[in-house]
């Protein structure tokens, strides 16, 4: 346990040198969220797939429940409880878009080097032309439920349910439900709550407001999270704890192209369509899960309904709700519709990233609207939503209520349904008659291998320095 402890030391040096300059000491986290006792008693697993190149390697680290697809190396690290997903991972011949195309001499791994990552979702879908071959995340810590997705990180701290999103980041602060999404950024500190996407063509801004974010995505003084979509994770946290108490699980019903992650919580009258991807630890109880539709990882569906070819991205919450055809929900969203107060929305719909609707009374959103903020009334369409049509025309800036959206709204527009079209393609969503396989059909048989660290000793909580090859 000493050198467990030890190693979490180093982390906290490592990572308050980069932030300096901010005066940010992340000792506070750290020695507050840890729960020692859990450490040692959760295993780590990898999974294996005859489509995915393995090869892992662990050293001097702690790695309680992570699963790794692909390559992966890391060291002198803590993953606790942690997604670490590498199978979009590119590999040797393929090439990196940029001014000019880089292509890759090799296969590209995940590198984890002096950081701690708590209850963090990395999923490798990188783009750094300035190394290629290599997702790094170096001298980072992350707090609770914050998702890295495509994103290079040096000295960085995320708060919980942050998101940093396709760029690179260097000695960077996000503050708590931050989404950020802005190519790369130095020596930044993103308030919380803020909602940042921009590029050459288009630059789209919202902040919550103070009072309200408090109330959903708050922090203590040390650093520890509170608040309503917190109470939401935490009373559903034992449900997960259970699946690694148990090594051989009955499978969920599922047609023959669809895949349910055995490490996903599925509890009563929940259907699954075709081609329909349940990720791991994604959450549904009383769902629909129309053909094509996807749950990705640490998403909840509870009493809701995806009719079809939808995109619940990683963290995204629809409690209560509708979803049409073709309707992306976004990134740590919160849909809190209610019995009596129920959340419609059409098809063809953007929910934009840490978008939270709370609503008192039943709301209904038509088809193809862009959707963002903090929506509790029909009174609050006005201010977070409008049609793609009328967003399409803006040619130089927009102001609604507490966003800004400056540049080419039609840029903007295709840009989201390109990806969310790439998503879907990903998934395996549009996979028929043998063509367009993707991760709904691939990962299907997957291997999953445990191991656990030393429980006496020195190197008690540590796991063993192993490599695994082929």
């Amino acid at each position: 346990m000493d050198q467990l402890k030890q190693l979490n030391d180093r982390i906290i040096s490592r990572v308050n040198i980069n932030l300096e300059e901010f005066g940010f000491d992340t000792e506070s986290f750290v020695k507050n969220s840890l729960e020692y006792d859990k450490m040692l008693k959760f295993y780590a697993f990898y999974g294996i797939t005859s489509r995915h190149p393995i090869y892992f390697h662990f050293k001097k680290s702690n790695l309680a429940g992570s699963y790794f697809f692909g390559k992966c190396y890391v060291g002198r690290s803590t993953i606790y409880k942690s997604d670490i997903r590498g199978d979009e991972l590119k590999r040797k011949g393929d090439t990196i878009r940029c001014s000019k195309n880089i292509p890759l001499v090799e296969d590209e791994t995940i590198t984890i080097k002096d950081s701690l990552l708590y209850k963090t979702l990395v999923h490798s879908n990188s783009h750094n032309p300035e190394s290629p071959e290599e997702f790094g995340i170096r001298n980072t810590i992350s707090a609770h439920y914050a998702n890295i997705h495509g994103s290079t990180l040096e000295g960085c701290f995320l708060g919980p349910f942050a998101t940093v999103d396709l760029m690179n980041l260097h000695s960077c602060i996000v503050g708590e439900f931050s989404y950020v999404q802005t190519g790369e950024l130095f020596h930044r500190k993103i308030d919380p709550g803020t909602v940042w996407i921009r590029n050459h063509n288009f630059e789209f801004k919202y902040k919550f407001e103070k009072e309200i974010l408090d109330d959903f995505v708050g922090v203590n003084s040390l650093y520890q999270p509170r608040g309503i979509i917190y109470d939401f994770v935490k009373e559903r946290e034992q449900d997960y704890e259970k699946l690694f108490d148990v090594v051989n699980l009955e499978p969920i019903d599922a047609p023959a192209t669809s895949a349910v992650s055995r490490y996903a919580v599925v509890l009563s009258k929940t259907h699954i369509g075709e081609n329909v991807l349940v990720a791991q630890s994604a959450f549904l109880d009383n769902a629909v899960m129309g053909d094509g539709s996807n749950a990705q990882e640490n998403s909840y569906i509870i009493h809701s309904t995806l009719v079809g070819l939808n995109v619940t991205a990683h963290g995204g919450k629809i409690i209560h709700s509708n979803i049409g055809f073709e309707t992306f929900v976004g990134f740590n969203s919160f849909l809190n519709g209610k019995p009596d107060a129920t959340i419609d929305i059409g098809e063809g719909c953007i929910v934009m990233p840490h978008t939270i609707i709370d609503p008192d009374v039943p709301i209904k959103i038509p088809g193809e609207h862009l959707i963002w903020g903090f929506i509790r009334s029909e009174d609050d369409l006005r201010n977070n939503t409008i049609s793609l049509d009328k967003l399409a025309d803006v040619r130089d800036s927009l102001r609604i209520g507490r966003m800004v959206f400056s540049g080419k709204g039609s840029v903007f527009i295709d840009g989201f349904k390109r990806r969310i079209s790439q998503i879907l393609l990903a998934n395996g969503a549009l996979f028929n008659n043998g063509e367009k396989r993707g991760h709904a059909q691939d990962d299907q048989n997957i291997s999953f291998n445990t191991i656990q660290p030393y429980t006496t000793g020195e190197l008690n909580g540590l796991y063993p320095s192993i490599r695994i090859k082929p």
